[in-house]
């Protein structure tokens, strides 16, 4: 271990394992280990250390960046624990190489969710401060009038804040579109339950400047100028 070193969290996601806060929750849950000790949060790792995730050493060199998108289907969990959480999207996907999914879709919402080996981009895409646009298409359980629509426009009281204000645009008696730019907890459907109405289906069609255009459960690779747009 070195004081010079990089910070272990910035190390994993420069190596391509996972995002800075995904690396946080690993440190957490005391699966990394530096030198066969249990990392802490903040240390600082050198090219001379030995770490380890759940017992496999991290290979420090880095890899080519990966870029994929993935139309999610209901039922598949965004988790990179593979192998312990059943229809995770790690298996799923069934890709050669090691990615992780940028953010998280929940497990009943459906479409476009992005997957990359590079962490310090995921990190950039998933920094609330950068107000990156999310688009979703959101079914609800009954006729939802324009005057509903407005009002979660302007922010809506949920988890003790007010959400952002955000652009939502109405497509049939019950369906409408929204952006967000920012990712709470169920956010879509917190705002929904605020005004009594329940979600049926929910499904991201967008992230910045990638939209969806794959069938349910199929993946592409971005192409070169898709990744240098997302990555300014």
């Amino acid at each position: 271990m070195s004081d010079s070193g990089t910070r272990i969290n910035k190390f994993l996601s420069e190596v391509g394992y996972c995002s800075r806060r995904q690396a946080d929750a690993l440190i957490d849950q005391g699966r990394v280990y530096v030198n066969r000790k249990p990392a802490k949060m903040g240390m600082k790792v050198s090219e001379n250390d030995m770490i380890e995730v759940d017992g496999e050493k991290i290979n420090q060199s880095k890899k080519k960046k990966i870029f994929i998108a993935l139309n999610k289907p209901r039922g598949v969990v965004c988790t990179t624990n593979a192998g312990v959480e059943e229809n995770n999207i790690i298996d799923f996907l069934n890709f050669p190489d090691r990615v992780f999914p940028i953010g998280r879709l929940d497990k009943s919402t459906t479409g476009l969710i992005l997957l990359t080996n590079d962490g310090e981009t995921a990190n950039r895409i998933l920094k609330t401060a950068n107000n990156n646009e999310k688009e979703y298409l959101v079914k609800v359980n009954r006729p939802i009038p324009e005057s509903i629509l407005k009002k979660m426009s302007e922010g809506v009281p949920i988890l003790g804040k007010v959400t952002r204000k955000c652009v939502v645009e109405k497509v049939k008696t019950n369906q409408f579109k929204i952006i967000l730019t920012q990712g709470l907890n169920r956010q879509i459907r917190r705002m929904c339950d605020h005004f009594g109405y329940k979600v049926v289906s929910l499904q991201r069609i967008r992230i910045m400047n990638i939209k969806l255009d794959l069938p349910e459960g199929k993946y592409r690779l971005l192409n070169d100028q898709e990744v240098k747009r997302l990555k300014k």
